[in-house]
């Protein structure tokens, strides 16, 4: 089977980004955008999900981490819209309930070319590291903006923001590579009635 894989750069005058996806890995990742919390959060989602992620942002973070956040997930999105291509015979649907600790998290996402976003989620702290976590909520959205699918996430207990955090990035990942594995009964066609996602 061909392998899933995109690259992705884009540049502004606020950042400039270069990102590799692989949809098959095997949850390897080199991240560095200059904001260690972020870092880490698409660490747990590439890992999780099995993904196998290069990324490297140089944002002007002199300013702030927004246009670097923001960027990021756009770029991200794109690259996963790319390397699922036609979404002949994937399951399309996936979803997470994920455990950390205290925190619950619910993951839901379908490939559905339509892009949507609902987001529950509670901070109690301005920020995690140098991340605003105000921007993990704009983050998702540009994921599933530039990613063409509807993403639910949903805060189902949790206490420590850390945890809060972390268990939505790796419930992406677990959900996203549900909706992107192979179900042999569609013989290559995409699940939709209407033929095409």
């Amino acid at each position: 089977m061909e392998a899933r894989m995109a690259t992705v750069r884009r540049v502004t005058k606020e950042t400039e980004i270069s990102l590799t996806l692989n949809l098959d890995g095997s949850g390897n990742c080199s991240i560095d955008t200059g904001i260690g919390f972020l870092d880490h959060m698409l660490s747990g989602f590439a890992r999780h999900g099995l993904f196998d992620l290069d990324l490297v942002c140089k944002g002007d973070l002199e300013v702030d981490a927004h246009h670097s956040v923001e960027d990021c997930g756009i770029v991200l999105g794109e690259a996963i819209r790319q390397a699922v291509g036609e979404k002949k015979a994937i399951k399309r649907y996936g979803s997470s309930i994920l455990p950390m600790d205290e925190a619950l998290l619910l993951c839901a996402v379908d490939l559905s070319g339509r892009p949507y976003l609902s987001f529950d989620v509670k901070y109690t702290v301005p920020l995690l590291g140098t991340l605003q976590t105000e921007m993990i909520h704009d983050f998702f959205y540009a994921v599933s903006y530039a990613g063409a699918m509807n993403l639910h996430m949903r805060q189902l207990a949790g206490e420590n923001n850390h945890h809060i955090a972390e268990g939505s990035f790796k419930a992406l990942g677990k959900a996203l590579d549900m909706a992107t594995m192979y179900e042999e009964r569609l013989q290559g066609a995409v699940w939709s009635t209407k033929g095409v996602l």
